[in-house]
């Protein structure tokens, strides 16, 4: 089967002849380095995102039940899609929905064409299971090259990769985009700090890819062995996976003497290199709308099939797939929010503003997704723990912390609290995947509103 679009002008990414050693960083890359798409007027983007988004709508209805049934609910069909703006007719696809489809229901290819499978951590323990063709995998590799490339990011560049391999997309999918842009990929992964500055300092990298929390903590680590970061081979640092501030920006900048740009993405879309900010203006996240059409809507709106808000007004962030096999995606509700602009250094591509939160009750911490229905789980299974917890959120130097602080049931003996506690701690770290304290307190000590205790308190400094 023929790619969607190929006809259109946009072949696969592959990489390019090397810049010029004059080329400053900072400077927009030569044209003869852009994708196609990056080169193209609005008006001719606009012309292959059409054709593509009804090839994506048709491929969904066609070939995944849960998308023919939803359409024929809503009283549309893929033809009915004339023009870009027919998009907001259609239904949304919730996180929930992919859940509900567990594991395999969302498939739109056979199994022999499924080349990958990825998952993310849910809420409920099943995972949010993505999928991937050969073709996907092509794309995926050619989206997060281009954003890498639009990071300062140049063929024969070292790049040291910190996210996670593994189920999160996070490593395996910046370790094919370095390697389909022509640089080296060094595939650490995350954790064993003493480890990330030895390597960071033997082998010269000039990029790194890593979330911006974890970069600190690796900062620290330079202090901690007398070396100074400004001192280090690295002039790129790519940060994702968790929101980050301009201030944060200006420090990393400062201690490391280096470019500091973010990338979004997310699993259910495709991963990584969805948008990505581009070194020569640092103002927003140019999104690669050949392969991923975005809407924003309001957040608010409740049930039924949201309208799409104009370019500028803030709201939920929405994602439509154009090109994706094996997991088409149809207006995907990312609970994410931001506003949407006009491009600047990419101008025929839209841009998007930093995430400046969700719209439901996720806390990203340190770059893990967690709910309270998951701590919550684990205190219902501590033996000689109630029911009755809150989650304080804090600053702890520059990271966000998580303090639980838990009742005790009343029968429970003093001496069985630290007990309880540290069986929390474990499991959340076990099943979560990330580091909490905890607090066993008397009961009937939580503040209560109307019979129900407010689950999150946000102390942190914003």
């Amino acid at each position: 089967m023929q790619r969607p679009g190929t006809a259109a002008g946009l072949p696969t990414n592959r990489p390019e002849q090397s810049p010029s050693a004059s080329q400053r960083l900072g400077d927009p890359p030569p044209v003869d380095l852009l994708d196609p798409a990056e080169r193209m007027s609005v008006d001719e983007l606009r012309a292959v995102l059409l054709d593509r988004l009804r090839w994506s709508l048709r491929h969904a209805y066609e070939n995944v039940a849960f998308y023919r049934k939803s359409f024929d609910a809503a009283g549309v069909h893929p033809e009915d899609c004339r023009e870009l703006a027919d998009l907001a007719h259609f239904p949304t696809t919730s996180k929930a929905d992919l859940r509900d489809n567990y594991p395999f229901g969302m498939f739109a290819v056979p199994q022999e064409r499924v080349r990958r499978l990825h998952a993310s951590s849910g809420t409920t323990g099943r995972p949010t299971v993505v999928r991937y063709t050969e073709g996907d995998i092509d794309v995926w590799a050619g989206v997060m090259a281009r954003s890498i490339r639009a990071a300062g990011g140049r063929p024969g560049d070292k790049v040291h990769n910190a996210y996670g391999y593994g189920l999160f997309t996070g490593g395996l999918g910046a370790h094919y985009g370095i390697e389909r842009l022509g640089a080296t990929a060094i595939p650490v992964s995350g954790g064993m700090t003493p480890r990330q500055v030895q390597l960071i300092t033997d082998f010269r990298p000039d990029v790194i890819m890593v979330t911006p929390s974890y970069l600190l903590t690796v900062l620290d680590e330079f202090d901690r062995q007398c070396i100074d970061p400004r001192s280090s081979s690295l002039r790129i640092g790519i940060f994702g996976a968790e929101p980050w501030t301009e201030q944060m920006r200006r420090e990393i900048e400062d201690r490391m003497d280096m470019h500091a740009v973010d990338i979004y993405g997310l699993s259910e879309v495709m991963g990584p290199g969805v948008a990505q900010e581009c070194v020569e203006t640092k103002d927003g996240l140019h999104i690669w709308e050949d392969h991923f059409y975005p809407e924003v809507v309001d957040p608010l709106a409740g049930l039924g099939i949201p309208r799409a808000l104009p370019d500028g007004e803030p709201g939920e962030l929405l994602f439509t797939s154009l090109t994706k096999q094996a997991l088409p995606i149809i207006r995907y509700r990312t609970r994410d929010l931001t506003t949407l602009r006009p491009g600047t250094a990419r101008p025929g591509l839209r841009r998007m503003d930093k995430i400046t939160g969700r719209s439901d009750d996720m806390i990203i911490l340190r770059g893990v997704n967690v709910f309270p229905t998951q701590i919550e789980e684990h205190v219902l299974r501590t033996a000689g723990l109630s029911p009755h917890f809150q989650l304080v959120l804090s600053t702890r130097g520059r990271l966000d912390a998580l303090h639980v602080r838990v009742e005790a049931r009343p029968d429970t003996e003093v001496g069985r609290r630290a007990g309880a506690a540290a069986e929390l701690v474990r499991a959340v770290k076990d099943t979560v995947g990330v580091s909490v304290t905890c607090e066993v307190t008397d009961p009937d000590t939580l503040e209560r509103s109307v019979g129900k205790l407010q689950r999150v308190v946000d102390n942190r400094e914003h």
